[in-house]
């Protein structure tokens, strides 16, 4: 590497925003990624499955295989920084100050490798050394000039802010209030104090019929469903973020209703789905039901406009498991604020140990899709990985080593966390714990589990031509939630042990979420050069603003997408699978939003923010 002087920095903006702001698991082998989003298992919703074909593209869809792919907001001064450069004669790099066009960093690029899921042949670029704050370019002969990025400190502030904003603005039965939401304000929909007890649901105590209150919650994803069991990881990361992270937290201002509180933004903006989660416990027997939708998916219209009646529908142990962990980390969460929320933490103690023995009761009660119901299933046969989360939860939380023994932590495999895959949580918040446990657990196994998967990660990152730990297995359903899913579990590694190999792997799934990746996209809403404009998003549809709601992670690539758009509408298909992604409002497969996407782009991006801010 040659550096040149550096040029007078150019003042630094925290992110490239082009408009106002404000499902599926990974699995490890033993347990494959369940690639299901909330529209896709039962009956695909019939506003997609009227589109026979794209009428329309997005406006910026650039798909140039001479394109230099990059992180589009930007990077910290310490961070590395990695380019993809598309094959070329060259061998070198420059990058451009574009305050003067002054050349202020020149490097050799990498040799060039075949990465399969492009089916490309590229080079890496590397100017971590590169740390004087301005604004750049990258320029390689026989590729384009690469889009501006930033350097400076706090680079995904705004960037984190507005993924958990994105919350707020899926919440259900509330109106959006203009002060709050800006463009986005809405009327309130769902109130859900007059939901009916599905006839799978029903028992002795609430017989089918019965009207129950269960409001507030956030809406799953592009539709107006809310899920247990999507809810559960979501909401648990949220909360992970909040424990680990807890100083970034602290003074954020997310311009909610909540905001000013003397409570954290985000334990706020957790708190609206948790209080609905405790209400989809039945009192009479600790059972929790698994989902509260109308009986199929509505069109594309705004929250308010569906009005068909919504039902609560079966227990099971899945659902229950999910809310059992979620509830245990929330009780310890929240008992940091007892003079606020008085009596909460002992709440949802009971509630999560409630949960537990109707899942110690029930073990086997999977879901099973009434024939009335076609919203989405979230339907998972097996719940070792689900029994291990919840046990590990309510042992971290009451010490009681029955919670241990339970967990069984010698059998649990560990791998990329998803909906249908929870065990790395387990790993995740005994990690984080360690420290604080009782004598009945194996520190060391929960050590080396982690950083053996930590080192798995890393080294898949280190050996890809594309410089991140994704292969063609990963272009699954919700491929972007996955991608940081990973970085948030090599996270985990660096907290155990301080290797700058987890950071740097895990900066490179953010990179590619952001930009680094065939498609040219950043694949979050409002955020860098190209990013997504038509979400599959019934609010971001509906609304008539150009716009779509800031913040959201599209699902991204997908090779086992359906035509939801038509046949031989996914550029590239099988023949490059990282590729496989169309920005239509058509493409649930590929572009819908959801809950449990989101929820990493949040760990991460604080989670990084605040490593290079220290």
């Amino acid at each position: 590497m040659k550096p040149f002087s550096l040029k007078a920095a150019v003042a630094f903006c925290s992110a490239c925003v082009l408009t106002a702001c404000g499902s599926s698991g990974g699995g490890s082998t033993s347990n494959p990624p369940s690639n299901q989003s909330s529209e896709q298992s039962s009956s695909q919703s019939s506003e997609a499955q009227s589109s026979s074909a794209v009428s329309s593209a997005s406006s910026s869809v650039v798909t140039s295989a001479g394109r230099i792919k990059l992180n589009q907001l930007g990077y910290a001064p310490q961070a590395s920084k990695v380019a993809v450069v598309p094959e070329v004669v060259a061998s070198e790099f420059s990058v451009i100050d574009t305050a003067d066009n002054s050349v202020v960093y020149t490097g050799d690029l990498s040799a060039a490798a075949r990465w399969a899921p492009a089916n490309q042949t590229v080079a890496l670029a590397d100017f971590s050394e590169l740390q004087t704050p301005g604004t750049y370019r990258l320029q390689v002969e026989g590729a384009d000039l690469s889009d501006p990025f930033k350097v400076g400190g706090s680079p995904y502030a705004e960037l984190n802010a507005a993924a958990i904003k994105a919350y707020y603005y899926n919440r259900a039965s509330t109106e959006l209030l203009p002060e709050h939401a800006g463009t986005w304000a809405r009327a309130a929909g769902h109130p859900d104090t007059n939901v009916l007890v599905h006839e799978s649901a029903a028992s002795t105590e609430r017989p089918a019929g019965t009207a129950i209150s269960a409001p507030k919650g956030w809406y799953d994803a592009g539709d107006f469903g809310k899920y247990i069991v999507n809810s559960g990881i979501s909401t648990y990361t949220l909360l992970a973020a909040l424990e680990h992270n807890g100083d970034y937290y602290a003074d954020q201002d997310l311009n909610i209703p909540e905001s000013g509180n003397a409570i954290p933004d985000l334990l706020d903006e957790a708190m609206w789905n948790l209080e609905w989660m405790l209400d989809m416990q039945d009192p009479n027997d600790g059972g929790v039901y698994h989902k509260l939708t109308t009986k199929g998916f509505a069109g594309a219209v705004m929250p308010a406009e569906g009005t068909a009646q919504r039902y609560v529908v079966q227990k099971g142990t899945s659902a229950a498991l999910n809310f059992a962990a979620v509830m245990a980390t929330a009780s310890r969460v929240v008992a940091d604020y007892e003079e606020v929320y008085s009596g909460l933490s002992d709440e949802m103690l009971a509630a999560a140990e409630s949960a537990w023995q109707w899942a110690q009761a029930n073990p086997n009660v999977a879901y099973d899709q009434p024939s009335d119901i076609s919203t989405g299933a979230y339907g998972d046969g097996s719940f070792g990985d689900e029994f291990a989360w919840a046990a590990a939860e309510l042992y971290i939380t009451t010490g009681n080593d029955d919670y241990y023994e339970a967990l069984d932590l010698p059998s649990q495999g560990i791998g990329n966390p998803g909906w249908s895959y929870t065990a790395a949580l387990a790993w995740m918040s005994l990690a984080h714990h360690r420290n604080h446990l009782t004598d009945a657990a194996d520190v060391s196994l929960i050590e080396s589990g982690i950083k053996n998967f930590a080192d798995q990660l890393a080294g898949e990152s280190e050996a890809s031509a594309y410089g991140v730990a994704l292969s063609e297995g990963d272009m699954y359903w919700g491929s972007n939630g996955g991608a940081l899913n990973k970085a948030m579990m090599l996270l985990q590694g660096y907290r155990l042990n301080g290797d700058a190999r987890y950071v740097q792997a895990a900066q490179a799934l953010l990179d590619y979420a952001l930009g680094r990746n065939p498609t040219d996209y950043s694949y979050v809403t409002g955020f860098g050069e190209r990013p997504p404009m038509h979400i599959h998003h019934r609010q971001s549809e509906a609304d008539g603003i150009v716009d779509p709601v800031p913040g959201f992670l599209a699902g991204g690539p997908n090779t086992d997408a359906p035509n939801d758009c038509g046949a031989d509408q996914y550029p590239a298909g099988n023949e490059a699978k990282a590729r496989a992604y169309l920005d239509h409002w058509c493409s649930y497969s590929t572009n819908e939003v959801t809950i449990n996407w989101n929820a990493p782009l949040v760990y991460v991006s604080g989670a990084l923010d605040e490593y290079y801010g220290e």
